[in-house]
């Protein structure tokens, strides 16, 4: 819930307006999203069998990552998105399994950990700060449908939970980070390019 308030305060101040711009999403829709997140978070997860879905945790970001993906430049950004999404679940998924068991010896809460974890893959994978958001967010999402499939191979019967509870914390985290990592990244090299650029031209 910090990371909203924090993405809140961004767009409210206009500090996020050229990520959101990029995102090709103005501050309204923004806020009216992370408003949503915030009350879908404050909302009992919907049970489908096996299945529970926060609507802020997941049914509120995948419609988001679906809105970025439509209005992505061209179908090879929509493709290298979800590939990259698959290659973040696996990284976040793999991240899981070495994570201690033990609460004592976790440095870092897990969710806070594979959302970091997400971002900076996304990051790497992503590319564009539309694909990077992508690959974070539904990373996340996916990570936890390959923990559940992996717990019902070994005949592990539990609940496959998305996006609830601090799950909803890690896709935030996540997409948050892969997006200012990009914008950061991207800035630097455009300032490094134009340097270059004026050193030649001299």
């Amino acid at each position: 819930m910090i990371a909203l308030l924090v993405m809140s305060l961004l767009v409210i101040f206009g500090v996020g307006q050229r990520v959101l711009d990029r995102l090709r999403i103005n501050d309204r829709t923004a806020l009216a999203g992370m408003a949503a997140i915030f009350i879908g978070g404050l909302i009992p997860a919907i049970p489908v069998g096996n299945v529970e879905i926060g609507l802020g945790g997941c049914v509120v970001p995948v419609a988001l990552c679906i809105w970025v993906l439509v209005r992505a430049g061209t179908w090879m950004e929509r493709a290298r998105a979800l590939f990259g999404a698959l290659l973040t679940a696996a990284a976040v998924w793999l991240l899981s399994l070495w994570m201690p068991a033990e609460p004592e010896n976790i440095v870092l809460d897990p969710n806070y950990a594979y959302g970091l974890a997400a971002g900076v893959i996304a990051y790497l994978l992503g590319r564009s700060r539309r694909a990077a958001f992508v690959c974070a967010v539904l990373g996340v999402l996916l990570a936890d449908v390959l923990v559940g499939v992996y717990n019902a191979s070994r005949g592990v019967d539990t609940v496959l939970r998305l996006g609830t509870g601090g799950a909803l914390d890690a896709v935030v985290i996540s997409g948050l980070i892969a997006v200012l990592l990009t914008e950061f990244m991207g800035e630097a090299i455009e300032r490094l390019v134009r340097g270059r650029r004026k050193e030649e031209a001299q």
